[in-house]
């Protein structure tokens, strides 16, 4: 029982972590391969100081791991059931607002 309730503190932890949009964000331009924070940067288009923001407190988590190769650091999914995990909880939200869409389509045809 002490297991399982130190299980959902943690699920609720890495929940909170994942509650911005913007670290979700980052998580996919993860999921095919490490990146530069430079490369981040880019894709994201925030500035740097946001972004390594963002990436340290997920690396604290064990969310992403780094590595150091001359003066560029890289970024990765520490663990690919992250991905996963985001993936299918966008899955649910594609279906509930299609759910939503014919809803609404049923009450404008009324």
């Amino acid at each position: 029982m002490r297991r399982e309730k130190s299980i959902y503190e943690l699920q609720a932890e890495i929940c909170k972590i994942l509650s911005s949009p913007k670290r979700i964000e980052i998580i996919s331009a993860l999921k095919d391969g490490e990146k530069t924070v430079a490369e981040l940067v880019d894709i994201l288009g925030t500035p740097k100081a946001n972004v390594s923001q963002h990436l340290a407190v997920m690396r604290l988590k064990g969310i992403l791991k780094s590595r150091r190769d001359g003066v560029n650091i890289y970024y990765s999914i520490a663990n690919p059931k992250v991905v996963q995990a985001c993936s299918l909880m966008r899955e649910v939200l594609n279906e509930l607002l299609m759910e939503r869409s014919r809803m609404a389509e049923l009450v404008r045809k009324a």
